[in-house]
């Protein structure tokens, strides 16, 4: 790496690290053992800093060298330099690293609360000066988003569409349902399915909304009609707001519990064997070499074991 001029000055970065160890030291002598050369390498090459400038940057005398009023301004401008190419080169170590830059993930259901969140809470502090680009969408959505590169990884459930990509199972969440605050169901500790068979389901058309409403036929044995419901076009809290004032009761994944709204209370949802569960998994392309997508990776194969990753057993 070299610093050249238009006028066809030929000097390396390594000559500006020379002569910026000079000017910290008394000597020729104590700069060369401080660099680990010969004293006699480093007075050529000063002498061959000088020759091409065109100018005398050191005073040497039998007391030792000191910096003339020239070699005082080529000394501040090396240091700047070095400082410059230092950073930069820092910031790409980072970078190579996983340390900086941006991630952007696809999240299919909320990360208000749960695992999701706690992830984005961890990841954030190892990683500060990594930033996150969260896109919210549909399974189909975020699917396409990570065919055509708008996404690094997409954290969503596991009856995702047919993802021929890598793929690292991840946590469960409870379904849960929102009910307004005096409900006749809400009282109650817990819910299980048949109980829902007379409700009014507010599904919205985006995130999880299909698959939860998916479920619904299977677990209440076809007792859900259209009449049962009434899709939205809509935000969480905004559907919360429709839940609070009677319209509905809403499903949602654990996750979303960390929106609270005044007037709603929430309901684990159980099957005969305990809560009902679904699972999440990350979904990424080989192919993507973003170093920041490296090192959220890693973090998450700390906690949940990536078996596709390992060689085979012999």
């Amino acid at each position: 790496m070299r610093a050249d001029d238009v006028n066809g000055v030929d000097i390396e970065l390594r000559d500006l690290r020379l002569a910026l160890v000079t000017s910290q030291h008394r000597s020729l002598r104590q700069a060369a053992e401080a660099l680990n050369i010969r004293q006699s390498t480093l007075s050529r090459r000063l002498h061959e800093i000088e020759r091409q400038l065109g100018v005398v940057l050191f005073e040497r005398t039998n007391g030792g060298t000191r910096l003339t009023t020239v070699g005082l301004e080529f000394v501040a401008s090396a240091k700047r330099i070095l400082d410059d190419v230092d950073t930069e080169l820092q910031r790409l170590r980072s970078r190579s690293r996983g340390e900086l830059g941006l991630l952007a993930i696809g999240v299919h259901a909320s990360p208000s609360a749960g695992n999701m969140h706690t992830t984005l809470v961890e990841y954030h502090r190892r990683f500060p000066d990594v930033d996150v680009r969260t896109v919210d969408g549909s399974h189909e959505r975020l699917l396409c988003a990570l065919a055509g590169n708008a996404v690094d990884v997409a954290i969503m459930t596991g009856q995702a569409t047919a993802w021929d990509g890598r793929v690292l199972p991840l946590w469960s969440e409870r379904v849960i349902v929102a009910f307004p605050e005096h409900h006749v169901l809400g009282q109650n500790p817990r819910i299980r399915w048949a109980d829902l068979a007379n409700e009014k389901f507010l599904v919205p058309q985006q995130g999880p909304g299909p698959e939860l409403e998916g479920l619904l036929a299977p677990k209440l044995r076809h007792a859900v009609g259209s009449q049962h419901i009434v899709h939205q076009d809509a935000s969480l809290d905004r559907l919360l707001s429709l839940v609070s004032a009677n319209y509905g009761t809403l499903l949602m994944f654990e996750g979303a519990t960390g929106v609270r709204h005044e007037g709603v209370v929430y309901r684990e949802v159980w099957d005969d064997d305990g809560p009902t569960q679904v699972n999440f998994m990350a979904c990424w392309r080989d192919a993507n070499s973003n170093p920041a997508l490296g090192s959220f990776l890693a973090m998450l194969r700390e906690h949940y074991s990536d078996f596709s990753a390992e060689p085979p057993v012999a």
